[in-house]
């Protein structure tokens, strides 16, 4: 009978402190198909600097330190290491105090006598609590916090690369502007000095009407092309002034597009270089998160064993309140546990096997799109 008893305990110790997490398998090519030779860390090189091109670095230098999004997802970051913080404490004994003064005139029905007299209390002491987490409940969602927290982290990096390529992307978008539109502007330019000289030989008889219409239409396309590019221009310069957390206004220029340098391509990418992307990461974390829930939510079927405890001074006189005799002490244990609460436990554990299964697919489903991403990056 006794060891029955010991195998049931196991099994719900088991049960309760729950599964360590390990990684699902998901196929993957061990290689990208347009892979070259080797590399190491390209997911954290600052590759913007590839380009020579300091105005482009002071650009992102400048969004990384104003961008309201990316403050956001930093404070984010504070956030749920906060809720990690507050989630582990009830693995350590609280401990408080009290005080208390006051008078009270006893009902004459309850202590059975009629006088008036007037009773006086005051009270001071330490309290303590605690809570002992037996089932592993507070460890797990001490563990989901945590996990949240890194997938935070990794959100907020993901943040700082997209914002990097946003404004690296703008930057070189706008040189191309630039470069259309000088382009452009040669155009009309010659196209205006070949229109006076179609002017010129239509007055002396040399060419037809025709001949100058044609040189005419040739010159107002030119003209026409030319203001739609600078609308485009200013249009690209307001948003990458909004990347850079600036009101919409100019953008200085540093290279041409054709002077800049061009970035090496990083070789030989192993498919575990996935593991620095931060929305592998953020949605991994998540995973291990929903698997620590499971397990706290197998806690919930369990009793709750505390212990409390009360050291301090009690007396009938706020005077003698630390008078020798006016000490007082109490501790108690206490298991409380559940017996019938119409299915409350057992929601709680279906929506975290649920929440559970729905992460492990979108986890899947992140690793095979970056795949898909680096590939066609590559491709590209």
């Amino acid at each position: 009978m006794r060891r029955l008893l010991l195998i049931a305990v196991a099994c719900a110790l088991t049960a309760c402190l729950g599964t360590p997490y390990s990684r699902p398998d998901v196929s993957v090519p061990a290689q990208f198909r347009f892979a070259m030779a080797e590399t190491a860390g390209a997911a954290d090189t600052q590759w913007w600097l590839g380009f020579g091109d300091p105005e482009l670095d002071q650009l992102v230098a400048e969004a990384l330190a104003n961008n309201e999004d990316l403050r956001i997802a930093a404070a984010r970051v504070d956030e749920f290491h906060g809720a990690k913080v507050t989630t582990r404490a009830p693995l350590f004994p609280s401990v408080g105090y009290t005080a208390s003064s006051g008078q009270e005139r006893p009902s004459a029905q309850v202590v059975g006598r009629g006088n008036d007299d007037v009773v006086n209390s005051s009270a001071a002491g330490l309290t303590a609590g605690w809570e002992i987490d037996v089932w592993g409940k507070v460890r797990n969602l001490t563990a989901a916090a945590d996990a949240d927290w890194v997938a935070s982290e990794a959100d907020r990096r993901a943040t700082v690369l997209a914002l990097v390529g946003a404004v690296t992307q703008g930057y070189l978008a706008l040189l191309s502007l630039d470069d259309q539109l000088r382009t452009s502007q040669g155009t009309l330019e010659s196209r205006r000095q070949a229109l006076d000289v179609f002017e010129k030989r239509h007055k002396g008889g040399v060419i037809s009407k025709v001949e100058l219409s044609q040189a005419r239409y040739q010159y107002q396309f030119a003209a026409a092309a030319v203001p739609v590019l600078q609308q485009q221009i200013a249009q690209q310069e307001n948003a990458l002034s909004l990347l850079l957390g600036r009101n919409p206004g100019p953008i200085p220029r540093g290279k041409l597009l054709a002077d800049l340098n061009t970035p090496a391509v990083p070789e030989g990418l192993p498919s575990d270089i996935l593991t620095q992307r931060p929305d592998v990461v953020s949605a991994e974390q998540a995973l291990i998160a929903a698997n620590a829930r499971v397990s706290a939510a197998r806690a919930l079927y369990f009793p709750t064993i505390s212990l409390t405890g009360l050291l301090g001074v009690a007396s009938l006189d706020l005077g003698n309140l630390f008078d020798s005799g006016s000490d007082t002490w109490r501790y108690a244990g206490q298991v409380t546990g559940p017996i019938f609460q119409g299915g409350a436990n057992v929601g709680i554990n279906e929506q975290a096997d649920a929440r559970h299964a729905a992460l492990l697919a979108s986890y899947q489903r992140t690793v095979r799109r970056a795949f898909a991403d680096v590939d066609d990056a590559l491709i590209a």
